[in-house]
């Protein structure tokens, strides 16, 4: 779908809304919603931040940016440029000038926002306009595959070149720059090294030096949409309870793959999990780290939790992360009709076949380097 298309075709899903909701308008600031509706256009500098430092209005008759001089120039010459966007600038230092574009852009319409926005009488964003993120469009499909396969590549190259001595610091900036050069923006990004793997599921990176066993973690970003990825490697040879644990861990990815089908709750998907744990031998895991959920413009649209009501979307991206201490199995797939799929291409990196009820699918192994 050419992007032209696939704004027209999100502006359509956004007045829909604005009629259910009886509002003129509504206001976008927060990353993922501006990056939705722009097809990845950037309104932030602090990468860190969720919300951004400019503000898309949308209304019927298209959008408008209220943005600051420092931010506009940006906007209109490079992430705008060619589309119908118009980017309204205010001096960063002049409050009135602020103010009149304001009034300009906003008026004094029925407005919501999705975060406050100063000198704006805005109503919270309803919900509905965020699951609007959640089915991928064509052009998105195909964009996030790129962004996937990108991702994938750049933690394996990571585990293929790492060299026992290195510190967990070094291999996570060797892993920054495999997606910065990429193109891609790292939001979580974890390196575990032999003892700290088994014993954080969520391993910040330290100046520890890995000598056995090493992961590599990440949440990236390009163009707005999130892929997720973890592999493993180690440096002797893997067998024994590591790789009872790792097979284990990849049935159960399984089992939450076989799950993920449009019509189905994260809480039904969520108890495919439990029972997969139970049946490997691992009945309590789960409960010291989240198995994952729903993502896209966000690293976790919605994590799966017992009970959860939130029902599973066609053309929906997943990334499900179960884990057992020492080990994870993690990748960015979509939810389809016809059943689940990888979104990244296939590499050279070792797999093991994994199942679950008449679903099966190859998972990477521990790498033995």
């Amino acid at each position: 779908m050419p992007l032209t298309a696939e704004r027209r075709h999100k502006h359509g899903r956004v007045v829909e809304l604005l009629d259910a909701h009886e509002l003129d308008a509504v206001l976008f600031t927060r990353r993922c919603n501006f990056s939705w509706y722009t097809c990845g256009a950037r309104n932030y500098v602090a990468t860190a931040a969720d919300a951004g430092n400019s503000t898309l209005v949308v209304d019927r008759d298209g959008a408008a940016v209220l943005t600051n001089n420092i931010e506009a120039t940006r906007l209109r010459a490079e992430d705008l440029a060619g589309t119908d966007v118009e980017v309204f600038g205010h001096s960063y230092a002049d409050p009135s000038d602020r103010a009149r574009v304001i009034e300009k852009t906003v008026g004094r319409r029925r407005v919501a926002a999705d975060v406050p926005v100063d000198g704006v009488d805005a109503a919270p964003l309803p919900d509905a306009f965020n699951r609007l993120r959640w089915t991928l469009t064509q052009g998105e499909i195909e964009r996030y595959r790129a962004l996937a396969t990108d991702v994938v590549g750049a933690v394996e190259t990571v585990c293929l070149t790492a060299e026992a001595g290195q510190t967990e610091d070094h291999l996570a900036a060797m892993t920054a720059m495999e997606l910065r050069r990429r193109g891609c923006l790292p939001w979580v990004l974890l390196v575990g090294a032999d003892g700290r793997l088994g014993r954080h599921r969520h391993p910040l990176p330290t100046g520890k030096h890995v000598r056995r066993h090493l992961m590599v973690a990440s949440c990236a970003e390009r163009g707005g949409l999130i892929a997720a990825c973890s592999r493993l490697a180690s440096f002797e040879k893997v067998d024994g309870e590591l790789a009872e644990r790792h097979q284990a861990v990849v049935t159960v990815d399984a089992a939450l793959m076989a799950a993920t089908r449009p019509g189905t709750t994260l809480g039904d998907i969520f108890a495919e999990a439990e029972k997969a744990y139970a049946t490997v031998g691992f009945p309590d895991q789960w409960m010291f780290h989240h198995q994952g959920g729903s993502i896209g413009y966000l690293p976790r649209e919605v994590k799966a939790s017992p009970g959860c009501k939130v029902v599973a979307l066609d053309r929906q991206a997943f990334a499900w992360n179960p884990s057992i201490g020492g080990t994870k199995s993690e990748d960015t797939i979509l939810c389809l009709e016809t059943g689940p799929e990888p979104l990244a291409a296939p590499t050279d990196w070792p797999m093991v076949a994994a199942g679950w009820k008449g679903f099966a699918i190859d998972r990477p192994v521990i790498l033995q380097r």
